[in-house]
């Protein structure tokens, strides 16, 4: 073994640029896989973690609006934006498996460094696909609502796996499929492609969320959909709305009966 997991993954954490950042991840979900790296959290994690110069990061009501999304200007800000949204998604994904895998276990860093790795690999298509609009990462603002979201959760493993995955996460498996449609009817099937993949990949990464959420309801002596619904209030500041794509959260382990009364 050549180190603690916890340092390789405080490391690609605090890597500022985006590619090598993806990059860096993809070894520690590798080197992980592969027994390199030994089950040992022996440094914290940072409360920030690394960003690149740009995209200039701004509140979400200061966010310019995308304009429609058939024209250049559109596309372009759409890609951006979910660019954005999984470069943000390695990094939630890496401190999930950093700062609370000691008091879970080597399933759950697993599974959150495999949902790093997969992030990682959103993350490259979609800026890849921004460069062949003539663009890149980094181009327009961005916000950081998903970072905010998992640091006021950072105290709490249930808080995290309440919000990070099973809203926020989920939350892209109800808008994916209207999206993917109008990238379509856009003439778009390479960017239909990849959101296709993104979709598939959400649903397991959501469904690791529930699996973990309802073994630490269990070792809290705790009612899952209790929990789950008493921590979402406290610590989403958005609503549960719908629509919802109740087949692709049913397969990720959200029943409607959990999420309907939030709605």
């Amino acid at each position: 073994m050549t180190g603690s997991v916890a340092a390789a993954i405080r490391e690609a954490l605090l890597e500022c640029n985006p590619w090598a950042k993806a990059m860096a991840t993809r070894k520690v979900a590798r080197d992980w896989r592969l027994g390199k790296l030994s089950f040992a959290f022996d440094v914290g994690m940072p409360d920030l973690s690394g960003r690149p110069d740009a995209p200039e990061l701004l509140p979400p009501n200061r966010m310019p609006k995308r304009g429609k999304g058939g024209s250049e200007r559109g596309r372009i800000a759409l890609w951006h934006a979910l660019a954005h949204i999984e470069f943000v998604a390695i990094d939630l994904a890496l401190d999930m498996a950093g700062r609370f895998g000691g008091e879970m276990d080597e399933g759950f860093v697993s599974d959150f460094l495999s949902v790093a790795a997969d992030e990682a690999m959103h993350f490259a298509l979609l800026d890849r696909h921004l460069r062949t609009l003539g663009s890149r990462y980094g181009a327009l603002p961005a916000h950081d609502g998903l970072w905010e979201a998992a640091h006021g959760t950072r105290h709490d493993v249930a808080a995290r796996l309440a919000v990070v995955p099973m809203v926020l996460e989920a939350r892209g498996l109800d808008v994916t499929p209207a999206t993917l449609e109008r990238v379509r009817a856009n003439g778009d099937e390479r960017g239909a492609r990849i959101l296709e993949r993104i979709l598939d990949d959400e649903i397991r990464h959501v469904r690791f969320g529930a699996i973990h959420f309802a073994e630490v309801a269990k070792r809290l002596d705790e009612d899952r959909d209790s929990l789950w619904k008493s921590l979402v209030s406290r610590h989403f500041g958005g609503a549960v709305k719908p629509p919802f794509n109740d087949s692709a959260r049913l397969a990720a382990g959200l029943s409607r009966d959990l999420y309907a009364g939030l709605a």
